[in-house]
């Protein structure tokens, strides 16, 4: 038996690979625009995006930038080889754009009165990392 086997059955956890340049820009205090613009397949700027638009008070804004995240990190999953569930460990930090995208979807949804997608991408954030749900939330 494999240390790394999943003894309760279910899909093995997702760890999307490195993408070292985008997070390295963005805490360099590069505004995310700019990296949204130089690497458009980062959830993690388009997250980031949505933060600011968030707490600047553009919700709808928000929104956008976070669903384009949210679907970025979705494509960037499947190539992982994610079948659509199973856990994406928030521990493993390439994951942290994808998750915090989701719950900034889940965030705006729900400011802008989208109910059933606020549940839905909640529960999925929390399905997904139960440790980025209690941390993001």
């Amino acid at each position: 038996m494999s240390i790394h086997e999943n003894l309760l059955g279910g899909p093995a956890p997702t760890h999307l690979p490195d993408d070292p340049e985008p997070r390295e820009l963005l805490a360099a205090g590069t505004p995310p625009a700019e990296v949204a613009a130089k690497y458009p397949t980062s959830s993690l700027a388009w997250a980031q995006l949505a933060d600011e638009a968030f707490e600047g008070g553009r919700v709808v804004e928000s929104y956008a930038y976070a669903r384009t995240g949210y679907h970025r990190g979705l494509d960037a999953l499947r190539r992982a080889g994610w079948k659509g569930h199973g856990p994406v460990p928030f521990e493993h930090e390439p994951n942290r754009g994808f998750l915090r995208a989701l719950h900034a979807l889940a965030r705006a949804a729900g400011s802008i009165g989208e109910t059933e997608e606020h549940e839905r991408c909640s529960t999925f954030l929390r399905d997904s990392s139960p440790t980025a749900a209690d941390i993001l939330s």
